[in-house]
């Protein structure tokens, strides 16, 4: 779970609460987990956070330059790394609305900002989980055949 949300208390409160019966309830722990995410619980989930640019994104683009230029400013501002879930936006999309959600959001105060960063980790940490468990093979979780079926891509952007 780890790998889903940096937060030690997040995970072992999802794990003491196992088993889950399908992923509705695991993900709506999830949640829970992460709304009662404490000040430090939320710096040390944050601190796990990469730098992330969009997949297929060149390292060397104007774009990329400016994606990395507003990253440092915003790790400047708050002390952390940028996060935004992506798993909505098309690839194509993706360094265009990250650009811009990384520049309105400098704009924040700290307390407006930890609330935003907050429910983007949150989402991130859904998403995260719903790959891990509907990418198991059979067998190896209670989550239905169908659910298992359906196909979840990878949110569109990779750790830089």
């Amino acid at each position: 779970m780890r790998t889903c949300c940096g937060s030690s208390a997040w995970a072992l409160r999802l794990a003491d609460h196992r088993p889950y019966p399908d992923l509705d309830a695991l993900l709506a722990a999830a949640d829970e987990a992460a709304y009662d995410l404490s000040p430090d619980d939320l710096a040390e989930a944050l601190a796990c956070e990469e730098l992330a640019r969009p997949a297929g994104a060149d390292a060397y683009t104007a774009a990329y330059t400016a994606l990395a230029a507003a990253h440092s400013a915003y790790r400047a501002s708050f002390g952390h790394a940028f996060v935004v879930c992506l798993d909505d936006i098309a690839p194509s999309e993706a360094l265009d609305h990250l650009l811009a959600a990384l520049h309105a959001r400098l704009g924040n105060d700290a307390e407006e900002e930890r609330v935003l960063a907050a429910e983007e980790l949150r989402r991130l940490a859904r998403g995260r989980i719903t790959r891990l468990v509907r990418n198991l093979p059979p067998g190896r979780s209670q989550v239905s055949d169908s659910a298992r079926q359906e196909s979840v891509g990878n949110s569109p952007y990779v750790p830089v």
